[in-house]
């Protein structure tokens, strides 16, 4: 049972490794825009839910993003862990089981965030509370925008022929 996720990454790490994707106004201050760290775009043609393409995940070798990335899930594993100690097996099952039936239900299309995790999952997962920065930027600001009669059409296949 971990309480933080485990270190997988070196001990050191610099970011002024390569001395040409730093500004030229400042040639030893590293300049993130050159160096392309950031989110990663996915394609404007994937309409899926985010169950199937996660969310982006900044391209970034920092160590401290690599244990961040793993928090969610080893907090969500010590919490399973601790109602599997006190109620039995059957609650953390159950509690996965409204989790899926919520993710697999809920759907909206790309014009109202469709990717996003709905007000229902959040209660169940106890983040409705709170706002985070993925609440506000959501990297999909730069994504071409598909109209909902096309996504529609697409999601029930009638554009095969």
């Amino acid at each position: 049972m971990r309480i933080v996720p485990a270190t997988s990454h070196s001990t050191t790490h610099s970011h002024l490794s390569s001395t040409n994707l730093s500004a030229p106004s400042a040639p030893g201050l590293h300049d993130t825009l050159r160096s392309g760290l950031g989110p990663t775009l996915q394609p404007s043609s994937s309409l899926h839910s985010s169950k199937n393409h996660p969310a982006p995940t900044p391209d970034s070798s920092h160590p401290l993003e690599a244990r961040l990335l793993h928090w969610t899930a080893t907090q969500h594993s010590l919490k399973q862990t601790g109602l599997r100690r006190t109620f039995g097996l059957s609650e953390p099952i159950r509690r996965e089981m409204e989790l899926k039936i919520v993710r697999e239900g809920e759907w909206r299309p790309l014009v109202l965030g469709g990717g996003r995790p709905g007000v229902h999952e959040e209660i169940l997962r106890g983040t409705d509370a709170g706002i985070e920065w993925e609440d506000v930027f959501t990297g999909e600001e730069m994504r071409g925008v598909v109209g909902v009669q096309e996504e529609m059409e697409r999601k029930v296949g009638m554009g095969r022929l």
